[in-house]
């Protein structure tokens, strides 16, 4: 039975994933509350609705994007990797996702606009290298290695985490920067992983991402390394007094992190025994953020 249009334009949204998005804004939030920042319940509504709506843009026009290559019929699909697969099954709605993406796109330009206006353009770089990243991620920076691995990350962490903490502060201090760091190297990672499922069917598009482009063994280290640095981001934050003693426990979330990097290393290649880890791997990414900003709130 052939899906409808509405169910179609939903799940090309990718709504499992969509949850990032507020673990991360929080953690924006958190750290403005930190540095003693009266919150606006509208700031932090309108925050959240064009952080959404960034992130449903970059899905839903990854998705045009993978069906209009032919990427969308060669992926064997994982729960976190490979699409959604819903053009595959009603392509006459894929003029209607490219739009959907678009649309999403504006909400987030609106929003931003907004926030421009009300708060200055100190958030106007945060927002023009957003649009950036939505608009190229998928037909220009994945065949750039390095830019892709780092897009996501850069785009969660910096950019969202930042942009909050400076609409909601009006300033950018070193608690917002370090803790923006560290969903910056588990959200890259999260996408980096989720790669080598699709290596074979990503290159067979003209996509040259980082497992492509320098194989599983040195992605997997890239991988350990990152999961490295956002515990060192941590503990040196507590170090130098920027971050809360209680941010410690972030570093809980990281245990299934370093257990992707062993499953990953032993099952690269093997993707049925990789997709456990690969649900670490998310874990990781989401938890994390959330743990930090609880830390930060009730410290």
């Amino acid at each position: 039975m052939q899906p409808t249009k509405t169910r179609t334009l939903l799940s090309s949204t990718r709504p499992p994933f969509l949850v990032l998005t507020p673990a991360c804004v929080l953690l924006g939030i958190a750290t403005a509350y930190f540095a003693g920042s009266a919150l606006n319940i509208i700031d932090i509504c309108l925050l959240l609705i064009g952080a959404l709506s960034a992130h449903i843009s970059v899905n839903s026009l990854n998705e045009y994007h993978d069906f209009i290559s032919g990427l969308d019929a060669k992926t064997v699909r994982t729960p976190f990797s490979g699409g959604s697969g819903a053009l595959v099954t009603q392509p006459s709605a894929a003029t209607a996702v490219r739009t959907l993406g678009y649309f999403f796109l504006a909400i987030t330009m609106s929003t931003g606009l907004y926030f421009a206006y009300q708060h200055g353009s100190m958030i106007l770089p945060f927002g023009l290298l957003g649009i950036v990243i939505i608009l190229t991620y998928t037909p220009v920076l994945n065949r750039y290695p390095v830019l892709c691995l780092l897009a996501p990350g850069i785009g969660f962490g910096p950019l969202m985490v930042g942009g909050t903490h400076v609409i909601l502060s009006g300033n950018y201090n070193e608690t917002a920067i370090l803790a923006s760091l560290v969903p910056m190297f588990l959200v890259s990672n999260l996408l980096l992983l989720n790669q080598y499922p699709d290596i074979e069917a990503d290159k067979s598009v003209g996509r040259k991402h980082f497992p492509i482009a320098y194989g599983v063994k040195r992605s997997t280290q890239m991988y350990g390394l990152f999961v490295l640095l956002a515990a060192a981001t941590l503990i040196a934050g507590v170090l130098i007094q920027a971050l809360p003693v209680f941010s410690l426990a972030a570093l809980l979330p990281l245990i299934p992190a370093a257990a992707a990097y062993i499953g990953a290393r032993n099952h690269a290649n093997n993707i049925e025994a990789l997709t456990p880890f690969l649900a670490m791997n998310v874990i990781a990414a989401i938890v994390t953020p959330i743990i930090l900003s609880l830390a930060l709130i009730f410290s």
